[in-house]
């Protein structure tokens, strides 16, 4: 078994991280399930609905991934310096209070559904598609919250494979049922069916880890008696702010994304965006997952000031990511239609909308992945401050002004180009906050 101490390998780093990213992709996978079912059988109004009212809830679950990567740097580190007992401390708490701030956005999500709705732009048959997509999935938040904090802690806990395991018994679950409530439903039960089945499946993703992390287990971390500390909470929020501002700042932008298709382009517009955002979701997944990966590795090496395995990891890492984003790319350029056809091959000009602004939006994997990164290494070193500067300047600044700027010189054609313009920005910020600190963290 690989442990958290070894010395790191291409092979060996591929190897503990390949779970993690299988996870994150399957994550992925399942949600976007939703969208093609959705599309293809209740229609392109539900569809644009989903797309519309997305990027809210998952603001909201964000919180997960807060104290998810922020807790595993302060447990990792605690664990690297030698005190397992304390690691396990803090893991309870991060765990207990993410699920208490879970139940209480999930009912205030509940209440104020439809007026956030109306905000987004939604009204008539669109609004009333919002607030119940909405609504259904918000009884599931705390889950979904507990599943997202769990995906870095079981990497933490040295079993990336189990959260493997989990995420694909979880996208089985939404699969399955969205096959049978989607298409056996009637046409005006179909949204509800596919929201159910998503809410199902994210129970799933949260509460089987939270059993097994209860109960008795052989891994290095058990959820278990603990004491309020305000120092590690804030510390926790403080390091995973980052990948909770670049996951809020996303879902900002893509609320700024859908006004402007919107304006631009109408109801095509926002089902097109919906359609490419889907297909990035799983490319940018395998950054993500590959980053959750390594970050309990840096985080524990940098505890035990290994600095050299550290700096090791973080030029392995930047390598093999340029590699991929140029596979990406590739792909993204020869499958661009087929990808499109999946999601709304039965329009032919919506067709086309999709596949032309694919094709721009996807230069953008080559450079997504070292922004995406950088966040994550910083994080992993305890360094919330740069790491949520990072996001917040990727994620909302540059793409977020990109977007309303953009557009205004190049027409709809601008809106697909603000994420490359954004991720070529992200990684020169990225390469400055390295170089800036190599002294400081000795990599």
């Amino acid at each position: 078994m690989i442990q958290l101490s070894d010395s790191f390998t291409y092979k060996r780093l591929i190897k503990f991280t390949l779970p993690t990213i299988f996870t994150m992709v399957l994550t992925s996978i399942y949600s976007i399930v939703d969208g093609f079912f959705v599309s293809n059988f209740a229609g392109k109004t539900p569809f644009s609905a989903v797309n519309l009212i997305m990027p809210f809830l998952t603001i909201l679950g964000t919180v997960g991934f807060m104290f998810g990567s922020g807790g595993t740097a302060i447990v990792s580190n605690t664990y690297g310096a030698g005190d397992k007992e304390k690691a396990n401390r803090y893991f309870s708490l991060f765990v207990y209070v993410a699920f208490g701030i879970g139940v209480i956005l999930a009912v205030l999500g509940i209440i104020f559904i439809e007026p956030i709705a109306r905000f987004l732009g939604a009204d008539g048959a669109m609004l009333e598609n919002c607030i119940i997509y909405g609504r259904t999935i918000l009884v599931a938040l705390p889950f979904l919250i507990l599943q997202f904090l769990f995906q870095s802690f079981l990497v933490a806990a040295e079993k990336p494979r189990m959260g493997l395991y989990i995420a694909i018994s979880a996208g089985l679950t939404n699969m399955i049922l969205d096959a049978v409530l989607v298409i056996g439903l009637p046409q005006e039960y179909k949204l509800f069916g596919a929201a159910l089945a998503t809410m199902t499946s994210q129970i799933v993703g949260g509460l089987v880890p939270l059993i097994f992390f209860i109960r008795p287990n052989d891994s290095i971390l058990r959820i278990g008696k603990t004491s309020f500390d305000g120092k590690a909470l804030v510390k926790a929020c403080t390091n995973g702010s980052s990948e909770f501002m670049s996951n809020v700042s996303m879902s900002i932008v893509g609320m700024i994304y859908n006004t402007q298709l919107m304006h631009y382009a109408g109801e095509n517009g926002v089902a097109a965006y919906g359609a490419i955002m889907y297909v990035s979701m799983i490319f940018s997944a395998a950054f993500i997952g590959y980053s959750i990966g390594t970050a309990p590795i840096i985080g524990f090496h940098n505890g035990a000031q290994n600095h050299r395995e550290v700096k090791s990891i973080l030029i392995k890492s930047l390598k093999m990511i340029g590699l991929c984003g140029l596979t990406m790319l590739l792909l993204s350029q020869v499958l661009a239609r087929p990808l499109a056809a999946i999601f709304v091959g039965y329009d032919a000009e919506l067709m086309e909308i999709t596949v032309h602004g694919f094709k721009i939006f996807a230069l953008s994997f080559f450079f997504m992945g070292f922004g995406i990164y950088g966040s994550s290494f910083f994080t992993a070193l305890n360094n919330g401050l740069i790491s949520a500067l990072i996001s917040f300047l990727r994620a909302l600044v540059f793409q977020g002004g990109s977007v309303l700027i953009l557009p205004t010189i190049l027409g709809i054609d601008g809106i697909w180009w603000a994420i490359v313009v954004a991720e070529v920005m992200a990684v020169i910020m990225t390469s400055f906050f390295l170089i800036l600190n190599q002294k400081k963290y000795q990599y």
